[in-house]
This record gives C-alpha cells, sequence and structure tokens, in this order.
C-alpha cells in the first residue's frame, strides 16, 4: 500500500514537548522522543518485557521509561535499566532514522542503509525570512492515495469549496499534465476572472484591489512518496500572471505532506507558504483558519468516499483526462513499491 524506504512528515517537535508521542506510519507503531541532548529519537511503540505501549510512559533523562513496570529504554531501541532487575542482555526493539527539517519530525520506516537525509526534498521557502507559513494536522480516515488524487484534480474545488476557493471558471481551464522523472505536474491557468472569496481577501492583505478581473494558477507538484506542493494565486489581469511582478499579485504554496497510517487512514500535515507580509503573525494565523476550514471539507468528502469504496469493493472506477495528474502520481507509487518487492531488505 505504501513505500517505507522513503522520508515521511511524522510530526512536529511540539506534539512531544511534555511526553512521548505514539503514532502509527505505514503501518508501523512508533513512539517519539527527545534524548538527553534534546535530539529527537523514535522506537517500537513495544516494550520487550510484557508489550506493552512505550507512549504511556514518560521520559527521564534522555531516555524512554514504559509506564506499565518502568524498563528504561535509549534512543538505540536498547533496554538500559529497570528497577531491581537485570535486563542490558534484553536484544534491542527497532529503532528508526528521523531527522528535524523545516519544523517537522521526518521518518524513515524502511531499511536504515538506505535513509539518506539528502533524500528529503528542499524546500527553500523554509529557510528564508521573505516567507511566512502557517498551517496544522488532520487524521483522515481514507486511504492516502485518495488524498493525492483531490489535490493533483482541482476541478472539486468547484463544488467543495464553493465559498472560498471554488468558480466554475475554474471547469472551463483545461489542465495539463506531465511527469519529470518522479515528479508530476498538472497546471491549470485563468486569465480575465474574478478571484473567488479567499483569494479576494488575499488580494485585500497585499493591499491590492479585489474587484478587478485577475488571472488566476494552480500548478500541482507531486513528489514521491505522498507529498503534493501547489503553486497557486492570482494576479491582475495583464500583468504577466504566474511571472507577474509582486506587485500585482498575491501568491503562496499550498503545503502537503501525506503520511500513510493503515491502509485506510493518513496524517494529513496541510499549510500555506507565502511571500507577502511575511513578518504579519495575525496575517497567517488568519490565512491559516481559512485553510483549516477549506481543508476540513475534503476531509468530509475524502472519509464518504473511502466508505463508499470500502463497502463496494468489486466497482470500477472512470478515469476521465482530468485524473491524469493522480494516476500518474500513482504509477510512480506503484514503481516504488515493487522495487521494494523486488530487492530484499539488508540483514
Amino acid at each position: 500500500m505504501f513505500p517505507k524506504n522513503a522520508w515521511y512528515v511524522a510530526c512536529t517537535r511540539n506534539e512531544f514537548a511534555d511526553k512521548p508521542l505514539g503514532r502509527t506510519i505505514c503501518g508501523e507503531q512508533v513512539v517519539f522522543f527527545c534524548d538527553a541532548e534534546g535530539q529527537v529519537a523514535a522506537v517500537e511503540d513495544f516494550c520487550p518485557h510484557r508489550g506493552a505501549p512505550l507512549s504511556l510512559g514518560f521520559v527521564r533523562d534522555g531516555r524512554l521509561v514504559c509506564g506499565y513496570h518502568g524498563l528504561v529504554m535509549g534512543r538505540d531501541g536498547k533496554p538500559c535499566s529497570m528497577p531491581c532487575q537485570r535486563v542490558q542482555g534484553f536484544p534491542a526493539i527497532r529503532s528508526y532514522p528521523v531527522v528535524e527539517r523545516y519544523g517537522f519530525v521526518w521518518i524513515w520506516v524502511g531499511d536504515k542503509d538506505l535513509a539518506d537525509p539528502a533524500k528529503i526534498h528542499h524546500l527553500p521557502w523554509a529557510e528564508s525570512p521573505e516567507w511566512a507559513y502557517g498551517g496544522g494536522m488532520y487524521h483522515i480516515n481514507c486511504d492516502y492515495r485518495l488524498m493525492i488524487d483531490n489535490l493533483m484534480d482541482l476541478t472539486h474545488e468547484t463544488y467543495v469549496h464553493a465559498t472560498s476557493i471554488g468558480q466554475q471558471e475554474i471547469e472551463g481551464a483545461v489542465p495539463t499534465t506531465k511527469v519529470e522523472g518522479e515528479t508530476v505536474i498538472t497546471s491549470r491557468r485563468m486569465h480575465g476572472i474574478m478571484p473567488p472569496p479567499f483569494w479576494a481577501a488575499a488580494l485585500r492583505y497585499n493591499d491590492l484591489a479585489d474587484d478587478v478581473p485577475c488571472d488566476r494558477w494552480q500548478i500541482c507538484r507531486f513528489y514521491p512518496p505522498s507529498h503534493v506542493l501547489i503553486d497557486v494565486g492570482v494576479a491582475h489581469a495583464g500583468k504577466g500572471g504566474y511571472d507577474a511582478d509582486p506587485r500585482h499579485k498575491a501568491s503562496s504554496i499550498v503545503v502537503d505532506f501525506i503520511t500513510p497510517e493503515t491502509e485506510t487512514t493518513h496524517w494529513y500535515f496541510w499549510g500555506m507558504a507565502r511571500n507577502f507580509k511575511p513578518s504579519d503573525p495575525e496575517l497567517t494565523e488568519r490565512i491559516r483558519e481559512g485553510q483549516g476550514k477549506i481543508f476540513s471539507e475534503d476531509r468530509e468528502m475524502l472519509e464518504r468516499q473511502q466508505r463508499n469504496l470500502s463497502a463496494h469493493p468489486q466497482r470500477q472506477l472512470l478515469k476521465l483526462n482530468i485524473d491524469a495528474g493522480g494516476v500518474q502520481a500513482r504509477r510512480i507509487i506503484d514503481r516504488a513499491m515493487a522495487s521494494e518487492r523486488a530487492t530484499p531488505p539488508a540483514p
């Protein structure tokens, strides 16, 4: 169902600031905590003594203490100590490579020997003071690939998001899809249209008129294993559209990190990075709240879709030209899984 030799966004550090965090990633039960040096660690959420979840314990002196009988575990998964017991000879449980980067904790649940941090694709906006980012996380009860389909075909905005970012002109703009290596790019451009409510507000935030015709763009980029970054925005018509001078447009990058939990559930880390008024925290929060409402509409649709698909697994679904981005993304995912099946894990 999901490639394992890949970096996934697992969580943010503030999620385990006070106690260990248990989370299932690609079917693996993992617990996250900070060691004595303040570095993030991840091991199996399974105490080797009696099988209790280590995430129900606590951290002491940078080590994970089981909340059942007090077995102390190191970041390498090795038992360190236990009251009145000798446990140093116990075999280690599994530990996972983790990297803290761009404000997220990334995890590799596959072959450790292949876990090269350089494989985390570069996010230049996350390192620049000229950009601001606000976002959140939802737990979604559907196959993670349905979310990828949803984000690679924004035709649904006309219907699912009719009061915010949707408009009829989206349907009239035929999308184009191309594949560059392992990146799938689906683009849609609209010219001389009035901005929908969300983008009208964005123009106002950027001190631009919101009641004049605009050119609008949506450029969706899928990166394996399951990330979608979308260049979106509007510019006053005739100023160059996507390439317009920043004085004439409001644009941003919609950030979508989609991390499988099980075959029918996933963790959805959503957000928006913008390069206008980046030092305005109140604006960041207003945009974050608005975007959170938009993505909650996606959640309802996708979860109901999953229920239908689970109830009727034999039904064949239609594939149209608007589905090209999702279809190509799934092919890349399928190739990655086939490659993993063909390559035995290191001993």
